[in-house]
């Protein structure tokens, strides 16, 4: 699918931003979302469409209907992100990260938003460190990650505690969404604040708070995706705040 680029301005703004820092001696640092701001689809549900698809885990009957009950218990989907990630209890890490990488190569076409991985090059090559701070399971995102010339270790997600290279059902704290995201984040910069965050749901409005300089929340879903609600009260709170907005299709 082609999908819309972003305005000249914001390249030019991204750049005089970067140039800026660099001769500061900041530290440059830039988060993204994962679902829907870097790629079309959703990661961490399409790797649990692939384990229900190859019998690979014991699930409920209706693992979909337990899933999204999960996420509606006292409005808040924590409990459903992490339990994701403990079905895979027993499991070798190795073994997970082997059925993440097929479960993303039967996503086609790619589903990489294209002026996303330009943007990531760019960052990549003016050495901002790029971290990705998804509530999917890190996992399923790092096949995504990897194709946006990333790193495992560039991703932020939910997680579970890892003994002996087996995961247990130990839930990682924080859970990274809503302010968890931005916790961890920066947990893991040393407390250094991104200049520029990306995201697509009102999920990520603490994460673009974050951001020093560039606050960009972007959009693509269609009016009858159950995200269209979410990402249009981002693109609303962005009108507001003056953030900047950006809609790929």
């Amino acid at each position: 699918m082609n999908y819309k680029n972003y305005p000249e301005e914001y390249w030019e703004q991204i750049k005089e931003a970067v140039a800026s820092l660099k001769n500061s001696n900041a530290k440059l640092v830039a988060a993204f979302d994962a679902d829907g701001t870097l790629w079309d689809t959703d990661l961490g549900e399409n790797f649990f469409q692939y384990q229900i698809d190859e019998k690979l885990v014991p699930l409920p009957e209706d693992p979909w209907k337990h899933y999204l009950d999960l996420k509606k218990i006292n409005n808040d989907p924590r409990d459903a992100y992490v339990w994701l990630a403990q079905i895979n209890a027993g499991r070798s890490v190795d073994e997970i990260r082997e059925w993440c990488q097929k479960a993303f190569n039967r996503i086609q076409p790619n589903p990489i938003f294209s002026e996303q991985k330009k943007l990531i090059e760019f960052l990549l090559s003016n050495s901002v460190q790029v971290y990705i701070v998804t509530a999917s399971i890190r996992w399923a995102v790092e096949p995504g990650a990897r194709a946006l010339g990333l790193t495992n270790e560039n991703v932020i997600g939910v997680e579970t505690k890892v003994e002996n290279n087996l995961i247990t059902t130990e839930k990682v704290l924080p859970i990274t969404y809503r302010n968890g995201k931005t916790e961890a984040l920066l947990s893991k910069t040393g407390n250094a604040a991104p200049f520029l965050c990306a995201g697509n749901t009102i999920g990520d409005y603490e994460l673009l708070e974050a951001a020093t300089h560039i606050r960009l929340a972007v959009s693509a879903a269609s009016r009858d995706d159950r995200l269209f609600k979410s990402e249009n009260d981002l693109q609303t709170m962005a009108i507001e705040k003056n953030w900047w907005r950006h809609r790929f299709i």
